[in-house]
């Protein structure tokens, strides 16, 4: 039996493609990955720069138009036996026409809430298979007549830790007023906390391009890329994972614990796949939030169970290669 030819076609998106190109080849598939927003030339960096920037009101038609034949051509050039598509939204209808026409398998992976992407009802229904990181979506297309497989985050047991030493609580992700906010109040507190990333830094060139002007008052570092993040994580006393307006978890919390790390995370329905106070920690006010992370401090031990013990269940139920079986259901 020849190895099937899967084609997946993603956004860059902090190269997440890589960890489901590496989880797939684990599974016996031959992997070519197409990114559909990737900047190439100076031009297509410009394009791809307004492409995620612009109101949509104010993209020019030729943006898609530019992804979709781009997305086309990949397909024509590898023939794939399947496709999974990660989220998609760019891509235009010729697109989706191509995939229905050519009979293979095809998915798409809704890896983000619906509210944020550009698909009308009548769009979903040319995406093929679906799956959706968002529980409330699924929910919400099931009653409507779509079948849909519960696809949530995954860490990436694929991807290099950077050994690294941080002896403040870390914050790694973008910079918005509820973040600020906690993360001010923490240090109000008096206790040791550190944020990474281009809004919160103070060197002078992200200032210029954030136009974060304002400093927040937290010790700050610039952007780091994964691998160093892991390993800031790794090495926290704790790490922070505060979401913003989902109800999908991010990334971070399978990352978060996967490498290792004590996560504090915002979000008490955790508990579908860790169990708080033994395998995380959750806080559902600030003054919760400061009595947690004196905690980490004063007791060590007790710190060192609860990493330890998210450590194995991410290792045993959340990588990649774990979710791979369930975006299999899709196509098998």
């Amino acid at each position: 039996m020849s190895t099937p030819k899967l084609l997946l076609v993603s956004p860059a998106f902090h190269g997440y493609w890589k960890a489901i190109h590496a989880s797939l080849e684990v599974h016996g598939y031959a992997v070519r990955t197409h990114i559909y927003d990737a900047p190439g030339t100076l031009g297509e960096r410009i394009i791809n720069k307004l492409a995620h920037e612009l109101p949509e009101r104010y993209r020019p038609e030729s943006l898609a138009q530019q992804a979709t034949t781009k997305a086309i051509e990949a397909f024509n050039d590898y023939r794939p036996d399947i496709v999974l598509v990660i989220k998609g939204d760019m891509l235009g209808a010729a697109w989706w026409e191509t995939l229905r026409a050519s009979g293979v398998r095809y998915a798409t992976w809704l890896y983000d809430e619906l509210r944020r992407m550009h698909y009308s009802e009548e769009d979903l229904h040319n995406l093929g298979a679906l799956a959706s990181y968002s529980p409330l979506d699924a929910e919400h297309l099931r009653s409507i007549g779509f079948d849909v497989v519960d696809m949530p985050n995954a860490y990436d047991s694929h991807c290099p830790v950077v050994p690294t030493r941080e002896d403040s609580i870390s914050f790694v992700g973008a910079r918005y007023p509820n973040r600020e906010e906690i993360l001010k109040y923490l240090v109000d507190a008096g206790l040791p906390v550190r944020a990474y990333g281009r809004a919160w830094s103070r060197h002078p060139w992200d200032i210029a391009r954030t136009k974060m002007f304002t400093d927040s008052g937290v010790p700050a570092e610039r952007d780091i890329d994964r691998s160093v993040a892991y390993g800031v994580m790794a090495s926290s006393p704790a790490t922070l994972n505060i979401h913003s307006n989902q109800d999908g978890f991010t990334m971070r919390t399978f990352e978060a614990p996967g490498v290792g790390a004590l996560q504090i995370i915002d979000r008490p329905d955790v508990d579908r796949y860790y169990e708080p106070g033994k395998e995380v920690l959750v806080y559902e006010s600030l003054d919760e939030l400061v009595e947690i992370s004196q905690r980490i401090f004063q007791d060590p031990k007790w710190a060192a169970q609860i990493r330890e013990a998210g450590h194995r269940r991410t290792l045993a139920e959340h990588t990649f290669d774990q979710r791979v079986k369930i975006l299999e259901q899709l196509w098998v």
